[in-house]
């Protein structure tokens, strides 16, 4: 499997490039309002006095470090504000290959490729551990497969693709097995709002030096264009993380904190809920059209992907490509996410046009 190139981008040039109407289910970019309160945020940033576009502290602003660690029930000081999950993964990653415990990297299989194409870049070896059919992972078979050159275990719970969402019990153990060998557990859990099951539990449950949380507002607030997440970091390992973050982009923006933090103290409860209850009905929606198209599917208990699986019918790029040509349709190819998922598809349903793609799905293999 080739993770040097993501393909995300190449399935939504192709389709943007077709000659009929697609429904693009590719990228995760919410299609629901962000929070009143972070529009009138951004609006008062906007008024406030020069001085405050000058830059932030590069750990991010106070206001909202305190924001989090009151809500995460950590300390500030363990809080870094960064460039979306995606800088905070990378930095969690760069820092359990450069402790000299070991460059294995355990990932689960389907894996989110932007994890296996950062073991590559920073020079790991990547060692897959299969879920099972819902999704799950098996504590035990992490187990067997670490060792004393495991340097990080990554995992995303809700999870991207499959729709899992993992028990406390699957976390405190894969905390364990980081503790057991030097290793670092860096748990993504970006989907944490978009929980249908009830059974999210997060690692920061756990209290540990060898594990690290990552998050970011992207998928919550729907601003994947503003690019804030953060890391929970254990104080021992923070002055790395400080380090390689100024190093690499001094700070992050700030009227993009200032609105999330607006946006967090402002925002109800019921925002996330409607939200979670909207995509709850689409995935009903697009499930019940695969079942006319003889499709096999996985039912999400969280994030907003549904993998699929159609007779005869693999999930290949030229597939996906075929798809979009002749259905208008736009998914990923489940080859693009590892071995043991290769001849599905992933698509994500955060378009208001979930159950038309899913129609055009079934009348096509009809």
């Amino acid at each position: 499997m080739d993770y040097e190139r993501p393909q995300f981008f190449r399935v939504m040039q192709y389709a943007d490039a077709a000659e009929r109407d697609v429904v693009d289910m590719v990228s995760g970019n919410p299609d629901w309002e962000p929070p009143g309160a972070l529009r009138d945020g951004l609006i008062e940033y906007a008024d406030s006095d020069p001085a405050g576009f000058q830059y932030p502290a590069s750990e991010g602003l106070l206001e909202l470090r305190e924001e989090i660690a009151a809500r995460r029930n950590v300390s500030v000081e363990q809080v870094l504000i960064t460039n979306g999950a995606g800088e905070a993964n990378h930095l969690a990653m760069a820092e359990g290959l450069t402790r000299g415990t070991g460059d294995e990297v355990i990932l689960t299989d389907p894996v989110y490729p932007y994890y296996a194409g950062r073991t590559n870049l920073l020079g790991g070896r990547a060692r897959y551990v299969a879920v099972d059919d819902d999704g799950q992972l098996d504590s035990a078979a992490v187990r067997e497969a670490a060792s004393d050159e495991t340097a990080l275990i990554v995992v995303n719970s809700p999870n991207n693709p499959t729709g899992a969402v993992y028990p406390e019990e699957t976390v405190r153990e894969l905390v364990a097995i980081a503790e057991e060998y030097d290793a670092l557990l860096v748990s993504d859990e970006v989907y944490d709002h978009f929980d249908y099951s009830g059974t999210f539990t997060s690692a920061l449950a756990v209290d540990s030096d060898h594990r690290i949380v990552t998050n970011a507002f992207s998928k919550s607030l729907a601003i994947t264009g503003f690019r804030v997440g953060y890391a929970i970091v254990p104080e021992p390992l923070m002055d790395g993380f400080r380090t390689r973050h100024m190093l690499t982009n001094v700070t992050s923006s700030r009227p993009a904190q200032y609105a999330v933090w607006r946006a967090l103290r402002e925002t109800p409860p019921d925002y996330y809920a409607e939200n979670r209850e909207m995509l709850r009905e689409r995935i009903g929606a697009f499930t019940d059209a695969l079942d006319a198209a003889g499709a096999e599917y996985t039912s999400p208990e969280g994030s907003f992907y549904v993998m699929a699986r159609f007779p005869g019918f693999s999930g290949t790029m030229e597939n996906v490509e075929r798809l979009i040509d002749e259905a208008g349709v736009a998914g990923m190819p489940g080859a693009a996410f590892g071995e043991s998922r290769a001849d599905w598809f992933r698509f994500a349903l955060v378009t208001p046009r979930a159950a038309d793609a899913a129609e055009r799905l079934a009348d096509y293999f009809e």
